[in-house]
């Protein structure tokens, strides 16, 4: 689908035309085939990179072809189904367009929408920086979500033992904090070309931005790195908890066998049809049980001295 919005200084919201003329964003969301077939020959663009931008697992990164500039990004998203992923965005600036090429919604286009930040399509260098800012904004929302929700269940699990879906709520948030991360550092690096004025002309201003997002960046990149490591020392934890119960357990239940057998032991050597000392004494039964009680105290207080049970 292919989406031409125009907005000047002078107008006050931004508004969908029918045709592309001079200062034109053109919006692609989940393009067709046709639709690539339409802007390589409408725009002179190069088909093959146009195609990359169909790819939901394309990586960043900047390239630049007969004086216009490709640029590669990922930016983050909410699934119809809740969950968030990332996808790449293709920046086409050359001529006198902007064109963005997405395979699912861009949000920043609902942002710029909402008419709450001054800008305009003509100012083709600032709707870039603008689109790139908000997407870097997006990732340090769900981030801090993510972290949000980690504390809650770590917080949860002080009152309780580890459960099978504690441990699936574990593996998917650090698969979003993956995703986060094989997304931002790549985006990170193609940023730091950009600062270069090569690929897009930038005024002292602008640089400020593209600084401003790297740092952002930074230090979104820094807040996943640590919640992964939070997520991995817990687990790690817990996986040092359930071993020592485990070995608790198993000791407990080796006493245990050690005092059903000594009692046993004797029981079954007087049950055997054969001439036995004292057989026929009336003490012998409380003898035994009197040994046996006695080797029982005996295992439970070393037991108890070496801290076993």
């Amino acid at each position: 689908m292919i989406t031409y919005y125009y907005k000047s200084l002078r107008t006050a919201s931004i508004e969908a035309i029918d045709d592309v003329k001079r200062g034109t964003w053109v919006y692609v969301e989940a393009p067709s085939t046709g639709d690539l077939a339409v802007l390589v020959e409408k725009f002179n663009l190069e088909p093959g990179i146009l195609e990359d931008a169909a790819d939901t697992d394309e990586v960043p990164r900047l390239e630049r072809e007969e004086g216009v500039s490709y640029i590669f990004v990922r930016f983050p998203y909410k699934k119809a189904n809740g969950e968030v992923d990332t996808a790449p965005l293709l920046i086409v600036f050359g001529g006198e367009y902007v064109i963005t090429i997405s395979p699912v919604h861009l949000p920043a286009l609902d942002y710029l929408q909402r008419g709450r930040i001054p800008f305009a399509t003509t100012q083709r260098a600032k709707l870039v920086l603008l689109i790139l800012s908000h997407s870097s904004d997006q990732f340090d929302v769900y981030i801090n979500q993510t972290s949000r929700k980690l504390k809650s269940i770590r917080t949860r699990l002080r009152g309780h033992s580890i459960t099978d879906q504690d441990l699936i709520d574990f593996v998917t948030i650090e698969d979003e904090l993956n995703e986060f991360l094989s997304s931002l550092q790549p985006n990170n690096a193609t940023l730091r070309r950009l600062l270069s004025g090569k690929h897009i002309p930038l005024f002292e201003e602008d640089q400020d931005i593209v600084e401003d997002i790297l740092l952002s960046n930074e230090q979104s990149i820094e807040a996943s790195q640590a919640n992964i490591k939070s997520i991995s020392n817990i687990r790690d934890a817990y996986s040092a908890i359930a071993s020592n119960k485990l070995n608790r357990t198993l000791t407990i239940l080796t006493i245990a066998t050690i005092l059903i057998s000594v009692p046993s032991l004797a029981m079954g050597v007087y049950s055997l049809n054969i001439p036995l000392p004292a057989q026929h004494s009336a003490n012998t039964f409380w003898v035994i049980m009197g040994i046996n009680v006695t080797l029982m105290i005996t295992v439970l207080i070393v037991a108890k001295k070496k801290r076993v049970v």
